[in-house]
C-alpha cells in the first residue's frame, strides 16, 4: 500500500505549478550569485587579498569554481530551505484547505501510511532539489570559473588546495542535505498543526528566522550547546575548518537525524489523532 500512495504523492507534487516555481526560483538564485561574482567578484577578491600575495603563492585565480561554490552554499541555506518547507508544507495543508483528505479517508488508506507519504515524498524532493543544485553549481561554477584553491575565513583564513577543496564542498554539500530535510520535516509538522497554507508558510518562516538568530546564541551551557539544533544547522561549515574533526561532525550529524526522525514521528502522532472529517 505505501509504493502507490507514496507515487500518488510524488505524481501531486510534481503536478503543482509551485513546485515548478520553486525549482525555477532556485536554479535563478543560483544564477544570480554567479553572474554577481563574474562581475564583481574579482575586483572584491584582488582587493581583500592584495597583501598576502607578498606573502603567499596561489595556484591559479583565487576567483574560481571553488570559491563559488563556497559562496553559493553560504548564499543558499537560508533561501534554499524556505522555499523547500513552503513546497513540503504545501502537501499536507492544500489537503485540509481543499478537503481532499476526507475524501481519502474514506478510502483503505490508514492515517499513518498517508502521513508517512507525505514525509517520504518531502524528503524526496529535498533530496533531488539538492540534487539539481550540486550538479548544476559545480556545472557552472566549473565551466564559467575553473578550478583553483580555495581561500575561506573562518576566525582565520584557510587555504585549500583545489582537490582538498572540492572534496570538503562535496562532504559539506552532504552536511547541508540533512540539515534540508530537518526544516522540511519540520514544515510538514507544522502543516499538520496549523492546517491553513499561509499560517504554515509564516510559522516555517519565522522557524528558520529564529534558528538562524539563535545559531549565535550563547546559552552557557558548554559542550551540551553543541547539541542545540540551530547550531548542528551549521555543522557543514566544520568541512572548512582547517583540521577536519572528523568524530564531532560525524555525532553531530547523527544528532540531527535525531531530531528530525522525533520530529517525524511527532508529526504523524499529532495526525494519527486529529479528526480530519
Amino acid at each position: 500500500m505505501m509504493i502507490p500512495l507514496l507515487k500518488a504523492e510524488l505524481f501531486k507534487l510534481f503536478r503543482a505549478g509551485k513546485t515548478w516555481y520553486a525549482i525555477a526560483a532556485v536554479l535563478l538564485i543560483e544564477f544570480i550569485i554567479l553572474i554577481a561574482a563574474y562581475f564583481q567578484g574579482a575586483t572584491i577578491l584582488e582587493l581583500l587579498l592584495d597583501n598576502l600575495r607578498q606573502s603567499f603563492y596561489f595556484e591559479g585565480t583565487l576567483l574560481n569554481g571553488n570559491l563559488l561554490l563556497y559562496i553559493i552554499l553560504n548564499s543558499l541555506w537560508f533561501n534554499l530551505p524556505l522555499i523547500l518547507m513552503i513546497v513540503s508544507s504545501a502537501l499536507i495543508t492544500e489537503e485540509y484547505k481543499n478537503g481532499t483528505l476526507k475524501t481519502l479517508m474514506l478510502q483503505a488508506v490508514g492515517k499513518r501510511q498517508l502521513i508517512l507519504a507525505k514525509y517520504l515524498t518531502s524528503a524526496i524532493f529535498t533530496l533531488l532539489m539538492l540534487l539539481l543544485l550540486m550538479t548544476s553549481t559545480f556545472l557552472l561554477a566549473y565551466g564559467i570559473f575553473g578550478s583553483g584553491d580555495l581561500v575561506v575565513y573562518l576566525g582565520s583564513l584557510n587555504f585549500f588546495p583545489a582537490e582538498e577543496a572540492f572534496k570538503r564542498i562535496m562532504l559539506a554539500f552532504g552536511s547541508g542535505t540533512l540539515s534540508m530535510l530537518f526544516f522540511t520535516t519540520v514544515s510538514v509538522t507544522l502543516g499538520i498543526l496549523l492546517k491553513e497554507p499561509a499560517k504554515t508558510w509564516i510559522a516555517s518562516a519565522f522557524f528558520l528566522i529564529l534558528s538562524s538568530l539563535l545559531l549565535k546564541a550563547d546559552f552557557g551551557l558548554g559542550s551540551l550547546e553543541r547539541f542545540f539544533f540551530p547550531k548542528l544547522n551549521n555543522a557543514w561549515q566544520r568541512f572548512f575548518d582547517f583540521e577536519l574533526q572528523l568524530q564531532a561532525i560525524a555525532i553531530d550529524s547523527l544528532a540531527l537525524c535525531l531530531y528530525t526522525l522525533l520530529v517525524a514521528l511527532g508529526g504523524m502522532y499529532l495526525f494519527t489523532k486529529q479528526d480530519v472529517g
